[in-house]
């Protein structure tokens, strides 16, 4: 494996998903969104490239499904890590298409420069956490 150089995209990558705490997943289109990228596929092949020593199961696809090629790997990690997942794995050796991670339960939002403050209409708001009280709200329009 390749070390990236410090302030490089894959840096960056890996440096947002290591930050992905146990049980939670981010998209690879949020992994971007992150980064101020709409490059989804960029940090695809970065994990496909550099990933394999972060926790890369928590990076799945917009579906809720785990990484194609590794839905039977990904599994154990996210039943030990009880990352909440849909459907029911009845044959370990074709988990493919089976199950996948419960995106609403288990999403990663973290706050960071490239994301909004919240507001008290809703606009930038991330999802799960209040608006604080101090806010005010859109001006008219």
């Amino acid at each position: 494996m390749t070390t990236p150089e410090p302030d490089d995209f894959v840096s960056r990558v890996l440096g947002v998903v290591e930050s992905i705490p146990t049980g939670r997943v981010m998209t690879y289109g949020g992994v971007a969104a992150e980064l101020g990228s709409r490059a989804a596929r960029a940090v695809g092949h970065v994990m496909a490239r550099y990933g394999s020593d972060v926790a890369w199961w928590r990076v799945i696809r917009a579906g809720g499904y785990p990484p194609i090629g590794h839905e039977a790997r990904a599994l154990p990690h996210y039943e030990t890590e009880h990352t909440p997942l849909l459907g029911v794995v009845k044959d370990r050796a074709t988990t493919d298409a089976t199950y996948r991670v419960d995106y609403a339960a288990a999403r990663w939002a973290p706050r960071t420069k490239h994301q909004s403050p919240p507001n008290s209409c809703g606009e930038g708001a991330i999802a799960g956490q209040a608006t604080p009280p101090d806010v005010l709200c859109c001006p008219a329009r």
